[in-house]
Order: C-alpha cells, then sequence, then structure tokens
C-alpha cells in the first residue's frame, strides 16, 4: 500500500484533523541512512509529523522544517516537508545501537535525550520565515510535537506518532495522526475526544492492523462525525539537483575552488537527505571558480 495522508474536520466546525500512513517513507529512509531500529523508529516519528504538518500549512510552494537537538546519542534529527506533504530527513548519528524500555520496546526518548529543543520553521513564501523553538519535553517527538503547538501557537491538539520495526530492522508499519481543537470548542467535545483517544489505544497497535488513515481518524474520533477534506498520495522526496549543489559549491569562493581544483582529485558531493551522489573533476572545479570571480557571497548563497 502506497503512503497517504488524509485531511479532515468535524461536521460541526470545532475539530481539524490529519492523518498519514507513512510505513514507505520510513522504509526508504532508513535504507537511504543504514540506520539501526532505534534510530529509524525516531526519525521516522518526525517525518511523520513533518509530513502532517506541513500539509497542514496549505502554501504554495511553502515548508515546514523540524529540528530536534536532543541531548541522547542520535544527536541532531531534521525533517523537511513540502506543502502537500511529502518528506526528506536525516539523523545525525543513524548507527546508534538499540536503547529499550522493557524487551521488545524501543526507548525513543532516551535516544534522542530529554534535554534538547524542537525547533519548527515554516516557510511561508514571506520575506522570513517563522521560528519557534520549545525545550523538549520527553524526547518521545509525539509529546514534544503537541508540547509546540500548545506553547509556541496556543493550539490544543493531539499527537500521535509510531513507527513498527520488524525482526529483519525493516519497517512493518509506520504513521500517526495530529487533532487539533479550534477556539470556542464546547467542553464536552473536547471530553469526547480525550476519551477517544483513550479508547483506541497506542497508535503503534493501530498500524500494525493494518488501518487506514481514515481509518485512524475514524477509530480515535469515535462518535464525531467527520468530513474527509483531502486524501493525497505523499512519498520520501528529495529536491536536490547538481545545480543547487554548484550553487552551493560557488559560494565558497573563487579561492578555495581554486585549491579544490589544484589538489586533482575528483570531489564527490553526497546529498545529506538522498543517495545522490555529485561529482565535480579539477576542470569542472576550475569552472565553477571562474564563475564565482566578482560574484558578491550573498549573490552566489541564492
Amino acid at each position: 500500500m502506497n503512503d497517504t495522508l488524509v485531511r479532515a474536520m468535524s461536521c460541526d466546525g470545532w475539530i481539524k484533523a490529519t492523518a498519514v500512513s507513512s510505513r514507505g517513507i520510513v522504509e526508504r529512509a532508513r535504507g537511504m541512512q543504514h540506520s539501526s531500529p532505534i534510530a529509524t523508529a525516531a526519525l521516522g516519528r518526525l517525518l511523520t509529523a513533518a509530513s502532517m504538518i506541513g500539509n497542514m500549512q496549505k502554501i504554495d510552494n511553502g515548508s515546514v522544517t523540524l529540528q530536534i537537538k536532543g541531548s541522547g546519542p542520535l544527536g541532531t534529527l531534521l525533517a523537511v516537508s513540502d506543502a502537500a506533504g511529502n518528506v526528506r530527513g536525516y539523523v545525525q548519528h543513524p548507527a546508534v545501537p538499540t536503547i529499550e524500555k522493557y524487551p521488545g520496546k524501543l526507548d525513543v526518548g532516551a535516544a534522542v535525550g530529554c534535554n534538547g529543543q524542537l525547533t519548527v520553521i515554516r516557510d511561508l513564501q514571506m520575506k522570513e520565515p517563522y521560528v519557534g523553538s520549545i525545550p523538549l519535553v520527553s524526547g518521545e517527538i509525539a509529546e514534544d510535537i503537541t508540547a509546540y503547538f500548545v506553547q509556541s501557537e496556543q493550539v490544543p491538539t493531539a499527537c500521535a506518532l509510531g513507527v513498527l520495526v520488524d525482526t529483519d530492522q525493516s519497517v512493518r508499519a509506520a504513521g500517526g495522526y495530529l487533532i487539533q481543537i479550534l477556539p470556542g470548542c464546547p467542553d464536552e467535545v473536547i471530553d469526547q475526544i480525550e476519551a477517544g483517544i483513550a479508547r483506541a489505544g497506542a497508535v503503534t497497535q493501530m498500524l500494525d492492523r493494518a488501518m487506514s488513515p481514515a481509518q485512524l481518524l475514524q477509530t480515535v474520533l469515535e462518535g464525531v462525525e467527520l468530513e474527509l477534506l483531502e486524501t493525497v498520495p505523499v512519498e520520501y522526496r528529495c529536491y536536490c539537483s547538481r545545480e543547487r549543489v554548484e550553487r552551493a559549491l560557488i559560494s565558497l569562493g573563487a579561492g578555495e575552488l581554486r585549491q579544490m581544483a589544484e589538489d586533482g582529485q575528483t570531489e564527490r558531493v553526497e546529498c545529506q537527505f538522498c543517495d545522490k551522489v555529485y561529482e565535480f573533476d579539477p576542470a569542472q572545479l576550475r569552472a565553477l571558480a571562474d564563475e564565482a570571480v566578482g560574484r558578491p557571497t550573498e549573490e552566489a548563497n541564492h
């Protein structure tokens, strides 16, 4: 089954909700990063959250970046989503050995670390992006996303993220949901939502039963009449290109590029988000150095 994202709203207008199945996305990331199960679970949760938040923006050519810098052994985690919910990302230390809370239960919070910061960068195609940061609550990621919305955007939110890693280290299931309460929502509706979330149980169990995103929302929001607004395919998608890499190299300046060319070696530039490698031989580096001559640094960075 291909990865799918569903966006919905309650017919009474008090609730908006998003859910996504992201097994393919997380498996693609795992394959490129060669990540251990604990790194796969952590990065998979962040990619899943980024997909839902990115899709919620509905800004043409906009993007959302989620960055976690925790005190745990995984180091920095980064996920970037476009406006449709297609994502890319990486984990700084993908080979971290498995950490378990108990046999069979990965301890993502310990691997991420509860001391650190979650930063959300929203590129809304304005002059400057919106940047919000909060201290990590637990490192479990879903709880940190929930806290971010409450603290930085004053939106009551319930977020659940799950990644199940199989015995062969492949991704068996992944996905999640994000439910938000709009201003003025009656207390009885909030109570109903909280009861539904508690009744539904862990999202990983629902994902392991192969529930679709729509079924996730219908299960968690049992008794709430929902209108499905959008169902779209999502995927792991990197926007790197040789032209972008050339611009990045030009920003280094003519002097450094010429020094690289003098070394006589072909330079290999690997994309941190995907498995593409771009090669530049000495002649190509000299051509880029010539292009960099006289160009202001600011121009080279655009």
